[in-house]
């Protein structure tokens, strides 16, 4: 009696044993999935871009001397407005002993925008005194000097994008419109030209520009976080996300903008990637991912 209760005991034991160590185990099953966060491949555009600061000015500009000495007695035209071709932007009084007084006209030699005067009622001058700065901004310009590696990336009429902190939402389209044919030996630089149109006169002579110059550009293709990347080129790596599990990739990368890489290999748009927790899977790996 004591035996058969005995072993009555022992079998309960077991069973409880057996019990216990298979809601562990699957516990222990259930706890091996590793929390990821993925994205999902878009695709996108992309650009390799050189971004230089610069200066806007006028594509035509004078700076407007007199042509006799004298003093200034008079101002036809102020800073801001409208001036053609040969009219007067201020008279001065020649100082030549034994003529008669005849009050000489500053003329201006383009039509444009009067941008500064000056000189004062009362100033005397020469003709090395400038009296007034005259700009068409019709049209504004900015010169550059781009190191010679990227001179064959460089087209005539190539776009480049214009931003100026008076407008901080808004972009500006110049267009490249002269590339030196010569290199500067001191700096390994050459000059270029960008064109943009002002019909509107909003960018003003003296503003400071920062230029986007676009030497290369992917359209509609697979595009990932730099997150996602795993290892160095040509060797890159990724996690994809398939059912629960996540599988190694080998990809080739192409040109990175920012934070985003495109993928010339081994992805395809709407798979999932993973971009955070890549540490701790393995290929084949059980993963819970949250986007």
């Amino acid at each position: 009696m004591k035996k058969t209760f005995m072993t009555l005991i022992y079998g309960v034991i077991v069973i409880f044993l057996i019990s216990g160590c298979g809601k562990s185990a699957g516990n222990k099953d259930k706890d091996e999935a590793v929390p990821v966060k993925v994205m999902k491949v878009d695709l996108d555009t992309l650009s390799r871009a050189l971004e230089y600061v610069g200066d806007i000015k006028g594509q035509d500009e004078a700076i407007v001397y007199p042509k006799v000495t004298g003093k200034v007695i008079e101002k036809v035209k102020n800073e801001g407005e409208a001036v053609a071709k040969g009219e007067a932007i201020a008279y001065i009084d020649r100082d030549e002993v034994g003529l008669k007084f005849e009050k000489a006209p500053v003329e201006s030699p383009l039509s444009g925008t009067v941008g500064r005067i000056y000189v004062d009622i009362g100033s005397s001058v020469t003709t090395q005194v400038p009296v007034a700065l005259v700009a068409d901004m019709s049209k504004v310009e900015i010169d550059l000097n781009i190191p010679e590696k990227y001179l064959p990336k460089l087209l005539l009429n190539q776009e480049a994008g214009i931003a100026v902190d008076a407008y901080p939402r808004e972009t500006f389209i110049g267009k490249v419109t002269m590339i030196s044919p010569v290199v500067d030996i001191a700096t390994r630089t050459a000059s270029i030209e960008i064109t943009i149109d002002n019909p509107d006169c909003r960018l003003k002579s003296g503003m400071f520009a920062k230029v986007k110059l676009i030497m290369e550009e992917r359209k509609g293709v697979p595009v990932i976080l730099k997150e996602a990347v795993i290892g160095r080129e040509p060797d890159t790596y990724v996690y994809v996300v398939e059912g629960k599990k996540a599988r190694l990739k080998k990809v080739e990368l192409g040109i990175r903008q920012g934070p985003y890489y495109e993928v010339k290999k081994g992805l395809d748009a709407g798979q999932s990637v993973v971009i955070m927790g890549q540490q701790k899977l393995r290929d084949g790996a059980t993963v819970a991912a949250e986007e």
